[in-house]
C-alpha cells in the first residue's frame, strides 16, 4: 500500500460528529495545510446538503414512513435508517424513533453494549440497535462521505485518528476501536479528546504556542460537551533546550453536559406549563427536550434575544387537543445553567452523591451532581501532588497548596460556546487560587468549540510521523488486577483481596511489559472473571506491584475481566498456570495476554464489555 497522504480526525461526539484532514504532503513542520470535511447528510426527505457536522443522531422509520426513494444517499440507495441533520430533525417530532447519546452508552457498563437496546424507551413495534451499531453507522457515514468527495484518496489507506474521552476505560476503548473496524477502519489510532483540543491550539498557533506557555505551565483543558464533562492537567517541561508537554493526569468519567443542561430546561419548562394546567406526557417530554436544546443555544449565544418561542407537538387531540406554545426567556436559561451546573463554589467543595433506589429505570448513570465547577475541584484537589516528582518541571511546588494549580486554562466542547459558561468557570478557578495566593490562570484562546477536536486529531495524526510536538503522557491512569488470597475459611468473612498492578500510571503506548511475579490459574474451556481497578492517583505503583491495603479514593472498581481459554488439546476443566503481559497497543487500547507457562499458548485477557445483567 502507498504511504497514505491525509491524515484524517474523527470527532465521535455525543451531539455531533465532524471530520478533519491535514494534507501531509503540503505540510511541512508545524506549518500544516488541512481542511474539514463538509459533510453530505439528508437534511429532509429526498434532499442532501453538506454541512461541516454531522449530528450524532440516528433515526429508525416506520416502514410505511417514507416514501422510496427518500433515505437515499449519494452512496446508497438500500439503506432503511437515516443519520445526521434529517434524524435529528425528524426525530424531534417522533422521539421514540430516534437513538441519540449513543457515545454514553457504548461506555455505559451497566448493560450489554452489543445489544439492541436503543431507543431505550421505544415500543415492542420499533426497531433497535445497539449501542455499538449506532456508533459503526455514525462512522461508516463519515467513511462514505470521505469516499465520496475524495474518490483519488480512499479512506481505507490514508491515516484515521478517532477521539475518545479521557476517562473512557478499556472496554470502552476496545468498543469504540471495534466500532471503527466494522466500518471499515483499517489504519487507526484512538486519541483523547482534551489532548485533540490542546493539539489543535498548537497546530492553529503556528508555532506561537512557545511564547504563549513557558516551563512550569501547568494547562487545565475543561472540555464539556452533549454528553460528557472531561478534564486533562498537562505540563510545560523543558528537556535538551526544547519545550515539552507531559500529560500528568484525568478526571473520572462524568456523563455531565449539554444533555443535562437540555433535559433540566425540560422541567423549567414542564412546570410553568402545569401551572397553566398543562401536563406533558413522557413522549412530549422527549420532544421538549430537543426543542429546549436549540432554544439554550440561542439564548446563551445571542445577548440580544431575550426570549425563545418553544413548541411542543401532541400525538393527537385526546392528549391536549393540539400543539403548545409557550416560551424560554433569556433570564430563565442563564439562571439555570450558571448556578445548577457552574455555581461559584468554593476549592473544598465536592459533589454530593445520594442514596439510590433499590430499582429504577434503565438509562444512563448520569452524574448526580449537576455542578461542573463542583466536579473539577474534586479532580484539582486528588492531584495537589502531581508535579512534585514530575522531571524536569520547573513550576512552583506549594506544600500546602489544597489543590493543583492550573497557570493556563483551554475550553472546549459545544457549552462553551457560550462566553457566559466560560467566564464562569474561570473566574469561580481564580477565586480558588487567589485564595492560595497563586496566580490567576490565564484562558488560552482561539478554539473553535465545533471542530477543534476533529482538527486537532488530523494533526496528532502528522505529529506520529515524527512532525510537529507531541504531547507525552502515556496511559492516563494505572491498572489492577484483584487477587483473592488463598485462606481457609472463616465464617461470614469473605478472603481479602489484594490489588496487582498490571499496568503502571504513564505506560507508554507499544510497549509490552512482562508481569514476572505473578502466576496464576486460570480453568480452560470456562470464562474466568476478575476484578479490575484504575488509579489516576498512584503514580509511584511499578509493574508488578501488589497492594494489601489502600484508600478507597486511591482505587476506582472499573468492571471485570473475562477470558475464557480454549481447551486445544487440554482437558476441559483443567487449570492452567498463566502469567500475564500488559500490552499498551499504538491505538490507544489496553491489552491483557494470558501466557501459560508450560506450553506458552496465549490467550487474550479481555475486558468485559457485556455488563453485570
Amino acid at each position: 500500500m502507498s504511504e497514505p497522504r491525509f491524515s484524517i480526525g474523527i470527532d465521535l461526539g455525543t451531539t455531533h460528529c465532524a471530520l478533519a484532514y491535514v494534507d501531509m504532503a503540503a505540510s511541512d513542520g508545524e506549518t500544516t495545510s488541512y481542511g474539514v470535511l463538509d459533510i453530505p447528510q439528508l437534511t429532509a426527505p429526498g434532499a442532501v446538503e453538506s454541512l461541516p457536522l454531522l449530528p450524532s443522531f440516528l433515526y429508525l422509520p416506520h416502514a410505511n414512513e417514507l416514501a422510496s426513494g427518500d433515505l437515499n444517499l449519494p452512496w446508497s440507495s438500500t439503506q432503511d435508517f437515516t443519520v445526521g441533520e434529517f434524524a435529528r430533525a425528524r426525530g424531534a417530532l417522533t422521539p421514540i424513533r430516534l437513538v441519540s447519546s449513543a457515545k454514553s452508552w457504548l461506555c455505559h457498563p451497566g448493560v450489554d453494549r452489543r445489544s439492541a437496546i436503543l431507543p431505550n424507551d421505544a415500543p415492542a413495534e420499533v426497531a433497535r440497535v445497539s449501542p455499538l451499531e449506532a456508533s459503526t453507522r455514525y462512522l461508516a457515514h463519515l467513511r462514505q462521505a470521505w469516499d465520496h468527495v475524495h474518490p483519488e484518496a480512499p479512506f481505507d489507506q490514508q491515516d484515521v485518528t478517532v477521539t475518545i474521552p479521557a476517562s473512557f476505560d478499556p472496554a470502552a476503548r476496545e468498543l469504540t476501536a471495534e466500532a471503527a473496524r466494522a466500518a471499515g477502519y483499517s489504519n487507526l489510532t484512538l486519541l483523547e479528546e482534551p489532548q485533540a483540543a490542546l493539539y489543535n491550539w498548537i497546530q492553529g498557533s503556528n508555532g506561537r504556542w512557545r511564547k504563549d506557555v513557558k516551563p512550569g505551565d501547568i494547562i487545565l483543558v475543561i472540555d464539556v460537551g452533549g454528553g460528557t464533562s472531561d478534564f486533562s492537567l498537562i505540563a510545560v517541561l523543558e528537556r535538551e533546550g526544547q519545550l515539552e508537554l507531559h500529560r500528568v493526569a484525568v478526571g473520572d468519567h462524568i456523563l455531565l453536559g449539554g444533555d443535562n443542561m437540555d433535559l433540566t430546561l425540560a422541567h423549567v419548562v414542564a412546570r410553568k406549563l402545569a401551572a397553566e394546567g398543562k401536563t406533558l406526557d413522557p413522549w412530549q417530554m422527549r420532544a421538549l427536550t430537543y426543542a429546549c436544546r436549540s432554544a439554550k443555544e440561542n439564548l446563551l449565544s445571542d445577548a440580544a434575544l431575550t426570549t425563545q418561542s418553544i413548541v411542543v407537538p401532541s400525538r393527537g387531540s385526546k392528549l391536549i387537543g393540539g400543539s403548545i406554545r409557550t416560551e424560554l426567556t433569556q433570564t430563565e436559561v442563564r439562571t439555570t445553567i450558571l448556578e445548577g451546573f457552574f455555581p461559584a463554589v468554593d476549592a473544598a467543595t465536592r459533589p454530593t452523591s445520594r442514596t439510590r433506589s433499590g430499582l429504577t429505570q434503565l438509562g444512563l448513570p448520569y452524574a448526580q451532581d449537576a455542578g461542573v465547577t463542583r466536579h473539577l475541584a474534586a479532580l484539582l484537589g486528588r492531584q495537589a501532588g502531581a508535579t512534585a516528582e514530575l522531571e524536569g518541571f520547573a513550576g512552583q511546588i506549594n506544600a500546602d497548596a489544597s489543590f493543583l494549580h492550573p497557570t493556563a486554562v483551554l475550553f472546549n466542547g459545544g457549552v462553551f460556546k457560550s462566553t457566559i459558561l466560560s467566564e464562569r468557570t474561570l473566574g469561580t478557578l481564580n477565586h480558588w487560587l487567589t485564595a492560595e495566593q497563586a496566580e490567576p490562570a490565564r484562558e488560552l484562546a482561539g478554539a473553535d468549540m465545533d471542530l477543534a477536536v476533529a482538527r486537532g486529531a488530523a494533526y496528532y495524526g502528522y505529529v506520529r510521523r515524527g512532525q510537529g510536538v507531541r504531547i507525552r503522557g502515556g496511559t492516563a491512569r494505572a491498572y489492577y488486577v484483584a487477587v483473592e488470597s488463598s485462606m481457609p475459611a472463616i465464617p461470614g468473612m469473605a478472603p481479602p483481596v489484594q490489588a496487582l498492578c498490571v499496568a503502571p500510571f504513564g505506560m507508554e503506548e507499544g510497549v509490552e511489559a512482562d508481569l514476572l511475579a505473578q502466576e496464576f490459574g486460570l480453568v480452560v474451556g470456562e470464562p474466568v472473571h476478575l476484578r479490575f481497578f484504575g488509579s489516576s492517583v498512584r503514580r509511584q505503583d511499578q509493574l508488578g506491584t501488589l497492594l494489601d491495603f489502600w484508600q478507597p479514593e486511591e482505587l476506582q472498581e472499573l468492571g471485570e475481566i473475562q477470558a475464557t481459554l480454549p481447551a486445544e488439546g487440554r482437558r476441559v476443566g483443567e487449570i492452567v498456570q498463566v502469567k500475564l503481559r500488559a500490552i499498551a497497543s499504538e491505538t490507544g487500547t489496553l491489552e491483557l495476554t494470558a501466557v501459560a507457562t508450560q506450553g506458552g499458548e496465549r490467550w487474550k485477557v479481555e475486558f468485559d464489555v457485556r455488563g453485570n445483567s
